[in-house]
């Protein structure tokens, strides 16, 4: 029996752990949508880039909200259909994508180019959290002195 794990990185982004993976999977929804499609893109080691097509929609269409770990991006098109079309293939209908992001990850900008809607985000760990040398010494090593011990 082979399982397929791709729902599992769909949309979470910048995620260590495996056990938040399928806490994450586990909470979807079966009827997830694939409206609009998107791209998770790993810039460098800390950055990371959402890219979705958003073909149709404006920057005024579009909201992008964080709160919390979580990220919400929305589309809503004003209904300006004038034009009575023979074929229609161009999705221009209402949208919500939800991506889980780990801790200390942040948006740091989003554009609009092209139809293409790129959210940029970065993990950025506190001081406290980051890894740190410890430099060694040579040299003798005097011993400690004896606690509550009197000289005889």
């Amino acid at each position: 029996m082979q399982f397929d794990l791709s729902p599992l990185y769909r949309s979470s982004i910048g995620f260590d752990r495996l056990a938040s993976l399928l806490e994450t999977a586990a909470n979807q929804d079966s009827g997830t949508t694939t409206y609009p499609p998107y791209n998770i893109e790993l810039l460098d080691e800390n950055a990371y880039r959402i890219s979705m097509a958003v073909a149709g929609f404006s920057q005024d269409d579009i909201n992008i909200e964080v709160k919390e770990n979580s990220l919400t991006i929305t589309g809503n098109k004003l209904d300006e259909q004038t034009s009575e079309f023979l074929h229609q293939g161009i999705a221009a209908r209402n949208f919500e994508r939800r991506f889980k992001l780990a801790d200390h990850v942040e948006v740091t900008g989003a554009s609009l180019v092209n139809g293409l809607l790129h959210v940029d985000l970065k993990r950025e760990l506190p001081e406290a959290m980051k890894p740190r040398t410890v430099a060694i010494t040579s040299g003798d090593i005097k011993p400690a002195k004896a606690i509550g011990k009197k000289a005889a």
